[in-house]
């Protein structure tokens, strides 16, 4: 009898480590998969900050296939995941996430590549009841059904609380062997990577995905707002992720580093950008985003940045600014008062 192979959808958390973990114990041929959206760049902001410099900095989903002994093989869907975030047919969570529109998209590519490659079905890590609405036990069927993937679909974690599936039916999968875990608590994932001998893995806190994120929905929905139109690129959303964003007009919006990390990640973007950066004084890089600043935009700006620099108390600090054509001149302001930044133009 030939080996059978499923393809496990890898986060890089703990949940798809014990599920392809579990199937691979029953002598099947597990690869992974992990589909890159731009959202779920886990190690980015700590990778460049000051204050992360601590954490580990590792890919989770690479760190998991390691962890596994398997092949991963990791896809770009950058632009073919806009429709799912600019249009989910079934809305967004509590942010601008939109997790059953998501979970559908990438189990129907799943599903696409197990025909392509000649695999048998797929795993994922889902839990029944863990997160409010992609994993309620009623929308289980929805997300088989709409992604094609149907009863090849196995959910390993939590099998045993679902109706079998043609790899359980076949015996492909000793469905005894499955787990039975619901609910939000992690305990039992806990308890199984123990079993395992699993005592290093990421924390769960809505995924790597930054759409669960309050703040950086702001953002996102701050760029909608102001450009009249739900179109991104891969820059802008991983701009959101870096700086202090304030928006003192419609006109404009500045994105001002926080720390020398963030300086020379922003550093980076300098050429596609009006920028301010502090002379007299030490302090930030700002990106201006928006159209050719007027005089009373810029000094605004100039104003705004030199308050975030170590001149923020002096009557006068010296900045650079630079245009659309990299042309570059010298401003002289004085900084604003903390006072004179108003709550309205702080995004979240």
């Amino acid at each position: 009898m030939r080996v059978r192979r499923a393809v496990a959808l890898i986060s890089g958390g703990l949940d798809s480590l014990l599920a392809a973990r579990l199937i691979q114990q029953q002598d099947i041929e597990v690869e992974g998969i992990n589909f890159f959206t731009g959202f779920c760049v886990e190690g980015h902001t700590h990778a460049i900050r000051n204050r992360d410099q601590k954490r580990v900095k590792r890919n989770n989903a690479l760190w998991v296939a390691e962890q596994l002994g398997i092949k991963l093989h990791i896809i770009d869907i950058v632009e073919e995941y806009k429709d799912v975030v600019i249009n989910p047919k079934h809305g967004y969570g509590a942010n601008l996430n939109p997790c059953l529109d998501c979970k559908v998209f990438m189990v129907h590519k799943a599903h696409e590549w197990i025909k392509q490659h000649d695999f048998d079905f797929i795993i994922t890590g889902e839990v029944v009841g863990q997160r409010p609405k992609s994993q309620l036990k009623r929308l289980m069927p929805l997300i088989a059904a709409e992604s094609g993937a149907d009863d090849l679909l196995l959910r390993p974690l939590c099998a045993q609380n679902l109706p079998p599936t043609q790899p359980e039916l076949d015996g492909w999968v000793d469905r005894e062997k499955l787990k039975d875990f619901s609910g939000r608590s992690r305990k039992p994932q806990i308890a199984l990577a123990k079993q395992f001998g699993f005592d290093d893995y990421a924390q769960p806190a809505g995924g790597c995905c930054f759409l669960t994120d309050q703040s950086y929905s702001v953002k996102l929905q701050d760029l909608w707002d102001n450009r009249g139109s739900r179109e991104y690129e891969l820059d802008d959303i991983m701009l959101l992720k870096v700086g202090r964003h304030i928006r003192p007009s419609k006109a404009f919006k500045l994105i001002i580093a926080r720390e020398e990390g963030e300086n020379n990640f922003l550093s980076g973007y300098k050429n596609q950008f009006q920028t301010i950066k502090t002379v007299s004084h030490a302090g930030p890089l700002a990106l201006v985003e928006g159209e050719q600043l007027n005089s009373e935009q810029l000094e605004l700006a100039c104003a705004i940045t030199a308050r975030y620099s170590k001149g923020r108390d002096a009557d006068s600090v010296e900045l650079c600014f630079s245009d659309h054509e990299q042309e570059s001149r010298s401003i002289q302001v004085k900084p604003l008062r903390a006072e004179q930044i108003k709550s309205d133009w702080i995004i979240l």
